[in-house]
C-alpha cells in the first residue's frame, strides 16, 4: 500500500528529505479546462476585450506561477526549473489549458505543472468575468510525468466523454 510522503510520526506533517536522491531530468504535463458561455467565447476569439488577450496573459501567468509553486504549496521544494510552457486552445464550450514543466532535480515537477495550469485558468476567469460570471474551472489533473524513482505515468484517456466539445 502506498504511504503518504508528507506524514511523519504521530501525524506530524514534514517536508520530504530529498538530499540523498539523485538529480535526474523530470518532466510533467498538466491540464485544466474552463467552461465559458458561447457569447463570451465569441468575444475571446475576436479579442474584443478591453484588458487585452486573456489567453496570452494566462499563458504568462501560468509560467510565472510554476516558478513560484514552493511559495504557494507549503511543502514543495524549490526546484531549478529549466523549461515551462502553457498552451491554450479555444474549444466549443470553453478553453483547454495544458502546461509542461521540466527540471533536473531530485524530485518531480508535477506540482509546478498543476500550479501553472490552475493559475492560467484563474487568470482567464479574472480577465473574462465581466463576460461570464458563471465560468467553471474543471478537469485539473496531471496528464503525464517522466523521471524519478516512480518512472513514467500517463493518465488513461477516456473516450466518448464529450464534456468539453471541440472547436
Amino acid at each position: 500500500m502506498a504511504k503518504l510522503t508528507h506524514s511523519g510520526t504521530g501525524g506530524r506533517v514534514k517536508m520530504v528529505d530529498v538530499s540523498a536522491k539523485p538529480s535526474t531530468k523530470r518532466t510533467a504535463t498538466a491540464h485544466a479546462f474552463i467552461r465559458i458561455n458561447a457569447a463570451a467565447l465569441r468575444q475571446i476569439r475576436r479579442l474584443e476585450l478591453p484588458k487585452g488577450d486573456p489567453l496570452e496573459i494566462a499563458r504568462i501567468a501560468g509560467i510565472a506561477a510554476a516558478k513560484r509553486t514552493p511559495e504557494l504549496i507549503p511543502l514543495c521544494h524549490p526546484l531549478p526549473l529549466t523549461h515551462m510552457d502553457v498552451n491554450t486552445r479555444v474549444c466549443q464550450n470553453g478553453i483547454e489549458i495544458t502546461s509542461q514543466v521540466t527540471a533536473t532535480a531530485p524530485t518531480g515537477v508535477e506540482m509546478e505543472a498543476l500550479t501553472a495550469a490552475a493559475v492560467a485558468a484563474l487568470t482567464i476567469y479574472d480577465m473574462c468575468k465581466a463576460l461570464d460570471r458563471g465560468m467553471e474551472i474543471t478537469e485539473i489533473y496531471v496528464v503525464e510525468k517522466r523521471g524519478g524513482r516512480s518512472g513514467h505515468y500517463a493518465r488513461p484517456t477516456k473516450r466518448g466523454r464529450g464534456s468539453r466539445g471541440r472547436g
